[in-house]
């Protein structure tokens, strides 16, 4: 390679990845206070996975160069605000696929531990105690995915072994699907009070942040399960707070507001409540996902081709 050589930042050692292009120096940067390289001579800069916001957008400031911003998430609410400082015709490309399995995996898992009451039985065995009792199963259940991409498909995917008794989907749009159609986001209103399941998997936007507020909850039948796995503002936790502590309400939640959900915060007792710490992503089947997305992506880069998975041209 010669000097002139440009430069792809990864936050995986470039041997880790097989089929990578070797039309490029790769530099490992995972979110160091000391960068690898010059940023001056990046032209492709993948994003530090679980990073903050400040981490994540850093380097950018000092990237002229940079062509592509490759972010591991499917969301790309944390580098927005970097992007101010990129010149115009720069690409920014999500990991759309690389976090489906996994995600719909948990929303699954916070569905089914929450109705069968497993975080209560967990509580009694530590301390010796039988909870037996009767808890609700998912079987007939009605379901509501707002957020009906990728991860609301495989979501459904998943559901189809449990034999609810009707799964209704929302998007941005409405449009239809082989499944059945996909409703606008203002047909809510009409879907919330059918709804025993509600799962939240929709993207951060000007659009969805605050949209599960006191309206939206109050609509929500009496014992309904609101399920997050998308992000934390998407919902206003002082309304949920209100709907869960009068027992009207049940949640589970992957993401919350603020994050992480610092000590002595109300929703950490809330009653039927579970909260996990935004793993929805992080499990075993990110990386080689990721991995495998990164060699297709520079792949096509260096053979002059257009990337996937394009969210935003700078302007």
């Amino acid at each position: 390679m010669t000097a002139m050589t440009p430069d792809v930042w990864l936050p995986f050692p470039a041997e880790e990845i097989e089929g990578l292009p070797d039309s490029f120096r790769y530099r490992l940067w995972d979110g160091e206070d000391t960068f690898p390289a010059d940023p001056a001579d990046c032209v492709f800069y993948v994003t530090p996975y679980m990073k903050s916001a400040e981490v994540t957008v850093r380097p950018l400031a000092a990237m002229p160069a940079v062509r592509v911003v490759q972010t591991l998430t499917a969301g790309i609410d944390h580098v927005l605000g970097g992007l101010g400082d990129l010149r115009p015709g720069v690409r920014l490309c999500n990991a759309v696929g690389v976090h489906t399995a996994s995600t719909a995996e948990l929303a699954l898992t916070l569905t089914l531990a929450s109705l069968r009451g497993i975080p209560g039985m967990v509580r009694g065995q530590d301390r010796e105690e039988w909870r037996s009792g009767f808890y609700d199963a998912l079987a007939d259940k009605s379901v509501l995915i707002i957020g009906y991409g990728s991860i609301g498909s495989a979501i459904e995917d998943r559901l189809a072994a449990f034999e609810c008794g009707r799964i209704a989907r929302v998007a941005r749009t409405a449009r239809t699907t082989g499944r059945g159609p996909v409703h606008a986001l203002a047909d809510l209103p009409g879907l919330l009070p059918q709804a025993d399941v509600v799962i939240l998997v929709t993207p951060l936007t000007d659009a969805t942040r605050g949209l599960v507020g006191a309206d939206f909850l109050g609509r929500m039948k009496d014992g309904a399960l609101l399920v997050n796995v998308a992000r934390g503002p998407v919902v206003d936790t002082k309304s949920l707070l209100a709907e869960v502590e009068s027992g009207r309400l049940r949640a589970a939640l992957d993401v919350t507001d603020p994050e992480p959900l610092p000590s002595g915060h109300p929703l950490w007792h809330a009653p039927n409540v579970l909260i996990t710490p935004h793993v929805g992503g992080s499990s075993s089947a990110f990386e080689p996902r990721a991995k495998r997305l990164l060699a297709r992506q520079l792949t096509r880069f260096a053979a002059g081709e257009p990337v996937d998975h394009t969210v935003l041209i700078t302007e």
